[in-house]
């Protein structure tokens, strides 16, 4: 085997404009998807933990149907006490979850005591809020990071719309669930910056006085948001607490609960998937470009050496070991391409995260991307490029062992 390698090299170092060539393909081609999809990713990465970490958490509880029918915030669809106790017993048993934190949404009308328009306020407890979506408190533009009892976060767009700034009395007014008025007066204790864009009209209340605004004799909950210690283990968590709420449910038998994923609550997860498919289809053209680079190298070498391949057949060397000098080669080839096309990308990805590459998302603005390679993507795309290097080099290795030796001697 080592007399194979080293006949191998020894060809190709004999061709050097051609494997030089076909070996800078290859290192473009593993550069390219390196660095596209350590961007790709960590642009992915960086959305979604704005995304989770900063409003939605990784996964949330509701009362069945309730998402369905969330943009009219239904009261009647919240959960009553007991129902969130049974949940937040199971989220605080399950070694999974970091922690949760209970909302209560609601729509009323927001007055600044001389205009009046709408909108959509969430009742929090910021302690529990704070820790579930650790990012939401960068989203306070102006005003104090915190929420207290008669206070009020209002988005940036009802707040420059209204002219309304921290420190000023507002007044919500909301329909209760029994079709009655109330309202309550609050302070502006910040403004809000909207994590899903400028057209954003989402404002927040300490919880308590959300229940007082609707006149709720006990506390109800909307939803529960919950933050896990390790984000990988979305799907598999998701699935073992659909699994544990399924054994809750009414007299009719139907599920009292539905947990649902960040994934299937905001629409960035299509922009997530389409990250996906393009990253796949980056690396189908990588698995292109060494294809034909190999194959097309490997068959010119096939019949530029008819003779050389006659000759050590007509000495007695077997058919599986010229085999086997052509498959090295392009083994080889494919070794040398990936390695150095690796370290190049490290070093690209390096200088890229050196000279650093900022973007705004909605009005989230300069956010720093950082460009991280996974140690399965270093593995992953040499492997694969070897892989195919081998198998590109088969059809040529093939031809040249079945090779008569008496016509390939008679070959000019």
């Amino acid at each position: 085997m080592r007399n194979l390698f080293k006949i191998a090299i020894r060809n190709l170092i004999r061709y050097k404009r051609r494997t030089l060539l076909t070996a800078s393909l290859i290192t473009i081609g593993v550069v390219f998807v390196l660095v596209f999809v350590s961007i790709s990713g960590s642009f992915k990465a960086m959305i979604t933990g704005q995304i989770t970490d900063s409003m939605m958490g990784h996964l949330q509880f509701h009362s069945k149907g309730y998402v369905a029918s969330i943009d009219n915030l239904p009261l009647n669809l919240n959960m009553k006490q007991t129902a969130y106790q049974k949940i937040a017993q199971k989220l605080r048993s399950n070694k999974h979850v970091e922690t949760f934190s209970p909302r209560l949404k609601f729509g009323g009308m927001f007055s600044n005591f001389t205009e009046t328009t709408n909108i959509r306020l969430n009742g929090i407890d910021p302690e529990a809020e704070f820790k579930t979506a650790p990012l939401f408190s960068s989203r306070i533009m102006e005003g104090k990071p915190t929420l207290a009892r008669g206070e009020i976060l209002i988005p940036a767009l009802l707040a420059k719309g209204m002219k309304v700034k921290p420190g000023d009395p507002v007044v919500v007014v909301a329909t209760n669930a029994d079709g009655s008025v109330n309202g309550k007066q609050f302070i502006v204790s910040g403004i809000l910056e909207s994590a899903t864009g400028p057209g954003g009209r989402d404002g927040y209340v300490h919880i308590e006085d959300a229940a007082e605004v609707l006149r709720m004799t006990e506390m109800e909950v909307s939803e529960v948001a919950v933050r896990l210690k390790d984000f990988s283990q979305l799907a598999a968590v998701v699935r073992q607490l659909k699994g544990t709420v399924m054994d809750e449910v009414n007299e009719q038998g139907q599920p009292i609960f539905e947990v649902h994923s960040w994934e299937d609550l905001s629409p960035f997860f299509n922009i997530a998937r389409m990250i996906d498919v393009m990253t796949f289809f980056i690396r189908i053209m990588l698995i292109a470009i060494v294809l034909i680079s190999i194959m097309n190298v490997m068959i010119m070498a096939v019949y530029e050496r008819i003779r050389e391949i006659g000759t050590i057949a007509a000495i007695g060397t077997l058919p599986g070991k010229i085999r086997s000098m052509f498959i090295i080669e392009g083994f080889c080839m494919g070794v040398v391409g990936a390695i150095i096309g690796v370290l190049i990308g490290i070093l690209i990805i390096g200088i890229v995260n050196l000279i650093g590459i900022s973007f705004d998302f909605g009005q989230q603005k300069g956010l720093l991307l950082t460009a991280k390679l996974s140690f399965f993507d270093l593995l992953f795309v040499p492997v694969i490029v070897i892989v195919v290097a081998v198998a590109a080099s088969l059809q040529p290795a093939i031809k040249a062992s079945k090779m008569e030796p008496i016509e390939a001697l008679r070959h000019v």
